[in-house]
């Protein structure tokens, strides 16, 4: 029975520590014609803390005042490489067409975000990719 027993311990074990490609975790799957929508920020050496959490909070507000969005994520690098330019922040919007995104660009929320980015005098620069994510 004991030697039963840690066979099945051994053999589960395994099992959850499969490194086989069905087994690894992937990046959540998009609807077909999704577009994510990705903005990275480098901030001014003097920007406070409380100000880039102001920013954050707009951002992210967008998901509820803009219709298309389907997510927003954001995070901080923390890459060991040291190849990020001085860019700190990432945000990531996913819409769920091209034609969500078209209409995010110029919608008054975004605009309004803008504005307030503008008004708190932290950004030094920033970059934008979009794509059609495929698995």
């Amino acid at each position: 029975m004991r030697t039963s027993l840690i066979a099945c311990l051994t053999a589960f074990a395994a099992m959850a520590c499969s490194t086989s490609p069905a087994a690894r975790p992937t990046v959540s799957a998009a609807p077909a014609g999704a577009v994510r929508h990705v903005v990275v920020f480098r901030f001014k050496p003097d920007a406070s803390a409380e100000k880039i959490r102001q920013v954050t909070a707009a951002f992210t507000a967008l998901k509820d005042q803009i219709p298309g969005i389907l997510a927003v994520e954001h995070g901080v690098n923390n890459s060991p490489e040291n190849l990020n330019q001085g860019f700190t922040h990432v945000y990531q919007l996913t819409f769920v067409n091209a034609a969500a995104r078209d209409t995010y660009l110029p919608h008054p929320a975004h605009k309004a975000f803008g504005a307030l980015l503008g008004s708190l005098g932290v950004l030094d620069a920033a970059f934008v990719v979009d794509y059609a994510p495929t698995p």
